[in-house]
């Protein structure tokens, strides 16, 4: 693999890209959807100019570990940077309610019912309940923007996604060393959990705000672009060198830069213009990752595994269920309500994506279970992807939550 073949197939990847946005706004379907439909067909089709995009023919380069430093760190941030956080300190007690007892829940529900119905270990099967449990809103919230929907519920749904990523990530990491020493200690994991959430959080505050500062000494747009781009990254990098999370460090990063760094110390010209690179950075990275999602699906393999992965869409449907359902009406009790209606929509538009598959690929070939658990994430994620995305508006509009409305 060359450095010429390596651009020539991150340049198909964007053509594709291009092409497929195109055909989605005009179907009006997801564009999450859409890509990963794409990279199904491309994957399917060998015809001969489409032969940079075949598997044997891509970037050595491109692993599941890049894809992770390449892709999330910019998606992360870009989520956090948008998000008021008074809207998100707002509804505070749930979504740290649900980012962190949540995931846990699902977790440990997710796994248990892997371990019964399928027989795989029990650290194995919560390894893939911990890569299964974090949330991705990309193809929910482009709908609510179609739909006219309440602020409130969009904000609860980003800012679950973008707190339980970092969460989920950190147990992974966990669950993982448990698996290779052959053991895990209850009482280590959740001193590990705790110091990577509230280190991260810490790294990723102080990184905020001292790129804030900075950036009301500075007017150029060019460079302060530069230095968030610096914060996104290097939070993520130094949190993974200090053994914190990563993800939760660059989104704290975002929140502080977006709230005090944007508002305080960015002229107007320069708002507009950050806005618009993180959005298009954004989505260059969202419709490199889907397509690459659609194109290392393997049908065949899916299709000899269908009865796991049936069994594996339901554990995972049962723990984001008993999560939201227990614990949103617990939080209720001393927090703004979430009505009922609403938790109907977080349930099934708890969409999985990105960091499931990357998290899945990130598992080297020789660990145990491993195509196992490749097969059961991809299933989950194609279903949540076409099943759930796609029948997401028809349910608001049978709730009564389109256009508006409570």
């Amino acid at each position: 693999m060359t450095a010429i073949s390596g651009v020539e197939f991150l340049i198909w990847l964007l053509i594709a890209a291009s092409a497929i946005a195109l055909l989605a706004k005009y179907l009006r379907i997801p564009y999450t959807v859409a890509f990963v439909l794409g990279g199904l067909l491309l994957s399917l089709l060998r015809l001969p100019f489409l032969s940079p995009l075949q598997p044997d023919q891509r970037p050595h380069w491109l692993t599941p570990d890049v894809i992770l430093i390449l892709f999330l760190p910019a998606l992360v941030f870009e989520g956090s940077v948008k998000i008021d956080l008074r809207d998100l300190l707002r509804d505070s007690a749930p979504l740290l309610v649900l980012a962190n007892v949540g995931v846990l829940l699902a977790t440990l529900v997710t796994g248990s019912l892997i371990h019964w119905m399928i027989g795989v270990p029990i650290l194995i099967a919560l390894l893939f309940g911990a890569i299964i449990s974090a949330t991705d809103p990309i193809s929910v919230l482009a709908i609510f923007k179609d739909l006219r929907m309440n602020k409130r519920l969009s904000v609860i749904i980003e800012g679950e996604s973008l707190l339980n990523d970092g969460t989920a990530v950190v147990v992974f990491q966990i669950l993982l060393t448990g698996v290779i020493a052959g053991g895990l200690s209850a009482g280590n994991g959740l001193g590990q959990f705790v110091l990577a959430v509230v280190g991260g959080t810490a790294l990723g505050s102080v990184l905020g705000y001292a790129a804030s500062k900075l950036t009301q000494a500075i007017d150029d747009p060019q460079i302060e672009i530069t230095l968030t781009t610096i914060v996104a990254y290097g939070s993520y990098l130094l949190a993974n060198h200090l053994h914190l999370s990563g993800v939760i460090a660059t989104a704290s990063a975002g929140l502080i830069v977006g709230n005090f760094g944007a508002k305080k110390g960015m002229s107007a010209t320069t708002k507009v213009a950050l806005e618009s690179f993180w959005e298009y950075l954004a989505f260059v990275m969202n419709s490199l990752v889907f397509l690459l999602i659609g194109l290392e699906v393997h049908v065949d393999s899916l299709a000899h595994a269908w009865r796991p992965i049936l069994f594996a869409i339901a554990a995972v449907l049962i723990g984001r269920s008993l999560s939201v359902y227990l614990l949103v009406p617990l939080s209720n009790i001393f927090a703004e309500r979430i009505p009922v209606r609403w938790q109907h929509v977080m349930v099934w538009g708890g969409l999985r994506g990105a960091l499931a598959l990357a998290l899945a690929l990130s598992l080297d070939n020789t660990f145990p279970y491993r195509d196992r658990i490749l097969d059961l994430t991809f299933g989950v994620v194609v279903f949540s992807i076409l099943v759930q995305g796609l029948t997401i508006r028809p349910l608001l509009r049978v709730l009564g939550l389109a256009d508006g409305q409570a």
